[in-house]
């Protein structure tokens, strides 16, 4: 299985390092549309090679998307530590009604119904 893995992180290094090569050319990225931009004096541009803004906007789709799924499995999460703190509670009820001894004298009447049965 680690092989595999090592097998496919190569191929996919490959195939970055070959888009990043094929997409050097400088692109001009703008904060807003030149209409716009011009009567609010926001006139933001940069220069980066393409393969940046590619690589950039791969990761901020993560980003977003796992930010999208923490925030929408909140009510999930939510559940099971409630959940969690229930069966904490019961355990310790449990514990504690072991401990008083009114469980053992229960057990041993039956104990001792069974053997006067026998």
């Amino acid at each position: 299985m680690r092989y595999i893995r090592y097998a496919f992180l190569g191929v996919l290094a490959v195939v970055l390092i070959s888009v990043a090569l094929a997409n050097r050319g400088a692109v001009a990225l703008h904060l807003l549309p030149n209409g716009l931009a011009k009567p609010l004096g926001l006139d933001w541009t940069i220069n980066l090679p393409l393969f940046i803004v590619i690589f950039a906007a791969i990761i901020a789709g993560l980003l977003i998307g796992f930010v999208w799924e923490w925030l929408r499995e909140h009510k999930h999460r939510a559940t099971a530590a409630r959940k969690e703190g229930e069966v904490r509670h019961l355990k310790r009820e449990v514990s504690r009604l072991k401990g008083t001894g009114a469980a053992k004298e229960e057990h041993d009447d039956v104990l001792a119904l069974l053997d006067e049965a026998s």
